[in-house]
């Protein structure tokens, strides 16, 4: 049986290929009831302006209309007659539909539209011969019969380009079976079945291949398409053709008139439904051929490299968003995109860290918002949290398909409910030796073994989202803290204002008092006044002052050469790397070990080495050197340069390298990665510095060599070993 991830049903599932336009759809209705009639067709072309516009335009055209004036959309469709108008209604829908297929822009397709004409037109004349009833579903039939190379195409374009524009026949089938598992012709009549016509027009599409003494008794639909394919394609096989003709009763003498009588019409037809079909006999049509076997280990390579740099951009992406909602929305968005994921959710630690808490989004707000795992009880969700693990489930009866995975808890049947898929991955974002929540998405329970081959890339991906989130979640303390220590202050401040504030309301009592007796007298009081306003203006100055305050403000080894090694050999492998552009590297013959982790190291020189190629666009030279050890301030570190010969950065760009992120590169040698760069570096308790000039760039890394931390080891004389 075949794994999902080699089925090209699934991909096809998964394609979201364009459906059947709803005219083409309710045409079949009517012509399946022997109802459509003029008043039927004028109705139903009515109530789409598109079509509407396509009859208008053929009527008004000068092969139909002899007078200057023009016609309206009744005159139109009396003018060109239910015949035509049925055919352009059903050429125009498929012409539409299956010409916005993905990768249909990019190939040339006058043949296969040229031969999916002519198969059409034959096959309805052929009706015609036959008294069969349906005329124009013969015609439908024959112009849908290769639509499966269309769908091959859109859903898996490395593998069937070539084939694509091959020579059709048997050959081709068998390779289409032996590389995808599947024939255009079982492709067409699957995308066909989803329509849920009732009619033979799939299996017509079907069998359009089927050896001829298969198909003595089939239907008559079946016979005309596997005879207008045999007459289109294969016409220099008299043997083949007459043994097709007499499966329908059609004499040999007269196949020759049907295919020139094709010819005619459907070069009437291409110039009326606007398709240019000019040069169409002169692409050529190879036999078939299975594509190049691809090297497993550089697809590997590649794939890891392309993995890598995809995160680096989400990692960039998550830095440019405002909020934390935002970055959590960033977050779901980009794991359903990067692994075809149905729905994601995100699961928050609690404050007090003991359990797990949805994060309200989407349509399940509610009771998103309100679920909750703790995290010391046993489950899918708390043990993949508590031991920083990626973890698989389907729902019970699905894992037979699936590699069978642990049975599931309430928590687990609840969230599978909430997201309303089949199957669970649950991937935990860890930053340090902390949880900080989890990233939860659904799937289809075939497509977890895919996922599970994934499983490097979904950790790559969840580290970067861990890192954006304790970046987010320090804010988000830090800014708490700022509040807190403003409000603190404001309320000392207060107190402050109140007491001082009692002193001249004090006076301002007494002296009102004394202005009381003295305007009773009638003495004058300009004094008295003088100094009320005074306090006055005092206290308002006190009260001021509020508006105007202001905040104030495990142990990991990491092998330096080895893991420059690892860089430069994905790079090498691939395309990333130009052959005009040299890498030289120069290692210490000494200690090479670093406290650090290795995997952050790697980040860091997939920036640098990929912003070091992008500023050498007509080659150039990159080196990466261990320049020994350097001690700062009582502490040893190993000296890590990466360097290019670009043409430098400008003093302006120089300035702002690792300042806060900005939504843009200001030039190809800085950018978001830099900001990541910078922040890895601190990290790992490094250092990090740029030279630049009209020579170049270097980069200088200080990372803690290996021990450093607990004693200043003595320095040694080391040797240098280059390697181009």
């Amino acid at each position: 049986m075949q794994h999902p991830d080699q089925d090209i049903r699934n991909r096809l599932l998964i394609a979201r290929l364009p459906a059947m336009p709803q005219i083409l759809i309710k045409l079949i209705e009517l012509l399946q009831a022997d109802d459509a009639g003029m008043p039927e067709l004028a109705a139903l072309i009515a109530k789409d302006a598109g079509m509407a516009s396509k009859i208008l335009a053929v009527a008004n055209s000068s092969a139909y209309q002899r007078h200057q004036r023009t016609v309206g959309l009744e005159q139109a469709l009396v003018s060109l007659g239910t015949d035509t108008i049925k055919t352009l209604v059903i050429s125009e829908s498929v012409f539409q539909t299956f010409s916005n297929f993905p990768h249909s822009g990019s190939t040339d397709l006058r043949a296969f539209w040229k031969g999916s004409l002519t198969t059409a037109v034959i096959a309805r004349d052929l009706a015609r011969a036959l008294d069969y009833p349906h005329v124009e579903e013969a015609y439908l039939a024959g112009l849908l019969h290769n639509v499966g190379r269309l769908a091959l195409l859109a859903t898996a374009p490395k593998e069937y380009a070539y084939n694509f524009t091959a020579r059709d026949d048997e050959a081709l089938c068998a390779v289409e079976q032996r590389t995808l598992q599947i024939t255009h012709a079982e492709a067409g009549a699957w995308l066909i079945e989803r329509w849920n016509l009732d009619s033979f027009l799939a299996d017509s599409v079907l069998y359009h291949h089927e050896p001829l003494s298969r198909l003595e008794a089939a239907h008559p639909l079946i016979r005309i398409v596997r005879l207008a394919h045999q007459l289109c394609y294969h016409a220099d096989a008299p043997q083949a053709s007459a043994e097709a003709a007499a499966l329908c009763g059609i004499e040999e003498d007269k196949l020759d008139a049907f295919v020139k009588s094709a010819a005619r019409q459907v070069a009437r037809a291409a110039e009326t439904l606007g398709i240019d079909l000019a040069g169409a006999d002169d692409v050529p049509a190879p036999p078939a051929a299975p594509p190049v076997p691809v090297d497993p280990v550089q697809a590997r390579l590649s794939e890891e490299v392309r993995n890598m740099v995809l995160v680096q951009e989400m990692g960039q992406c998550f830095a440019r968003q405002q909020g934390e909602a935002g970055m959590l929305d960033a977050m779901t968005r980009s794991a359903r995109m990067l692994f075809d994921l149905e729905t994601t959710v995100i699961l928050l630690e609690s404050p007090t860290g003991h359990a797990l808490q949805g994060a309200g989004t989407g349509d399940a707000q509610q009771r998103l918002a309100e679920f909750v795992v703790p995290l010391n009880k046993p489950g899918l969700l708390a043990d993949a949290a508590n031991q920083r693990q990626l973890a698989f489930a389907a729902r019970a009866g699905l894992n037979a398909n699936a590699s069978a995975g642990p049975s599931l808890g309430i928590a687990e049947e609840q969230l599978l409910r909430i997201v309303g898929s089949e199957a669970l991955v649950c991937l935990p974002l860890v930053a340090g030796q902390r949880c900080l929540g989890m990233i939860v998405g659904g799937a289809p329970a075939w497509q977890l073994p895919l996922l599970k081959k994934k499983e490097r890339f979904l950790q790559a991906f969840g580290s970067q989202a861990a890192n954006a989130l304790e970046t987010a979640l320090s804010e988000r303390g830090h800014t708490k803290r700022q509040v807190a220590h403003v409000a603190e202050e404001y309320r000392e401040a207060s107190r402050r204002v109140v007491h001082e504030v009692n002193n001249p309301l004090s006076i301002i009592k007494n002296y009102l008092s004394v202005l009381d007796a003295k305007l009773a007298r009638r003495e004058p009081v300009v004094s008295e006044m003088s100094i009320l306003n005074e306090e006055i203006d005092r206290v308002g100055h006190l009260i001021n002052g509020l508006a105007d305050l202001q905040p104030t403000e495990g142990a990991c080894v990491a092998n330096v050469a080895r893991v420059v090694e690892d860089v430069l050999r994905l790079f090498r492998a691939t395309d990333f790397l130009p052959a005009s552009v040299q890498v030289i590297t120069r290692m210490q013959d000494g200690p090479q070990e670093i406290d650090g982790d290795a995997d952050l190291l790697k980040q860091i020189l997939v920036n640098l080495v990929k912003n070091a190629i992008e500023a050498q666009p007509n080659g150039g030279r990159i080196e990466l050197a261990n320049r020994g050890l350097v001690n700062r301030e009582r502490r040893l570190y190993v000296e890590l340069v990466v360097s290019d010969a670009g043409p430098g950065l400008s003093q302006e760009v120089l300035a702002k390298l690792f300042g806060a992120v900005q939504s843009s590169k200001e030039g190809k040698h800085h950018g978001l990665g830099l900001s990541i760069v910078h922040s890895l570096v601190k990290k790992m308790n490094g250092m990090i510095s740029c030279r630049s000039g009209a020579n170049g760039t270097s980069f200088e890394l200080l990372l803690p060599a290996r021990g450093s931390t607990s004693q200043l080891a003595p320095v040694q004389a080391r040797g240098v070993v280059d390697s181009v």
